[in-house]
């Protein structure tokens, strides 16, 4: 990011030319989101912007001028003098800086730093500084959602397991005792609760992958219709009456080539929330529909899922994909609509939600046409 001359009149008016490269057009630190502290040949602050005094809160007019070491009095977590570690100006001549990282201010600020130690020829002396500092709250509120994951997972892992354990320690120490019907409704148990935890680890592992980048998608042929066909069956042979469901497919319909195992959890887990939270007939449509491109010509699948329940309400919408979003109703893990959508935006598609012509909650995701995983 090139800073230019023009804007250093509140930071310091001593940096050198090279900080103006764009054109005349100067850039004030004060504009930059991150601190920025710049240091001179000898190793005295010449720039300490508005966001590094909010950040450490030292006042600009008490780090300008001073030396570099006592200006930002940084600490790693070990207690040693960060700057005695690095030694900037007397270090290798080959170092060109130091990756960000946690250290601490005077009374246990902490912040996030990083440096580069700018070189008029690649071996020669250090001529400038230039520190960022960031605040730590983003990585903070990261840290504190991987451990409201591990938490919320730990606890729906604690059920299953100690109804399993239960289960075959029992039948363990007492087979005998027990009827064959006795003995196979506590193992239909125990394969209940197996397959919970199944599920469970399969959502923690799509979530790494999602946050990672690395969802693999293996395209081939899906006959929609025909999935939420087989999810509407399944629901009615646990129990659901027929007239629960209504099934809409509107022809023709363009080839949708996407993963078959995927889908079918879009699926799964939009019609379990449809019969499980919603009220009412669950309606489940799919047609063709336009994808937003250049000139409006390509053609996707659109599946819509709603119900006549109470809904979701309007100040709640745009929190329904995020993690451990849960409604009004408590239960599960809420990761399910979070997995979802990072299932659809893998196919290159789109998830909405909104309020159904029943009142109750409309979910609608488009998937493009795609290719054969050969091809893609």
């Amino acid at each position: 990011m090139a800073v230019g001359t023009s804007g250093l009149s509140k930071a310091g008016d001593a940096l050198p030319r090279p900080y103006a490269q764009d054109g005349g057009q100067g850039i004030d630190p004060d504009d930059l989101p991150d601190g920025l502290v710049v240091a001179d040949e000898s190793g005295r602050v010449v720039c300490f912007n508005a966001a590094a005094a909010r950040i450490t809160a030292i006042p600009r007019e008490a780090a300008l001028g001073r030396p570099l070491e006592m200006a930002l009095p940084l600490e790693d977590l070990e207690g040693r003098r960060w700057w005695n570690l690095t030694d900037p100006y007397g270090g290798l001549a080959i170092r060109a800086g130091q990756p960000e990282r946690n250290l601490l201010l005077p009374g246990g600020r902490e912040v996030l730093v990083s440096a580069r130690y700018v070189r008029h020829e690649p071996t020669g002396p250090v001529r400038r500084v230039v520190v960022s500092i960031r605040g730590t709250e983003a990585r903070r509120r990261t840290e504190r959602s991987h451990a409201e994951l591990i938490a919320t997972v730990a606890h729906e892992l604690r059920s299953p397991l100690t109804s399993v354990k239960g289960f075959t320690a029992t039948l363990l120490a007492k087979w005998e005792r027990f009827t064959d019907d006795q003995k196979k409704l506590m193992l239909e148990t125990v394969d209940a609760d197996a397959s919970r935890i199944t599920r469970l680890i399969a959502e923690l592992l799509d979530i790494s992958r999602i946050d990672s980048g690395r969802l693999e998608v293996r395209r081939q042929p899906v006959d929609l219709p025909t999935a939420v066909g087989r999810h509407v069956q399944a629901h009615i042979s646990n129990g659901q009456p027929p007239d629960r469901f209504l099934v809409r497919i509107q022809q023709p319909l363009p080839d949708c080539w996407a993963d078959p195992d995927k889908i079918d959890q879009v699926l799964g887990n939009l019609l379990e929330n449809a019969v499980r939270h919603g009220g009412g007939t669950v309606t489940i449509e799919v047609s063709a529909a336009p994808i937003k491109t250049a000139d409006d010509s390509a053609k996707g699948t659109a599946v819509t899922v709603s119900d006549e329940g109470t809904g979701i309400p309007e100040e709640s919408m745009g929190r329904v994909f995020t993690r451990f979003w849960r409604g009004s109703k408590r239960g599960g893990t809420g990761l399910g609509l979070y997995i979802v959508k990072g299932i659809v935006e893998a196919h290159g598609g789109s998830i909405t939600v909104g309020r159904g012509p029943g009142g109750g909650a409309q979910f609608r995701f488009i998937l493009p046409v795609g290719a054969p995983a050969y091809l893609a």
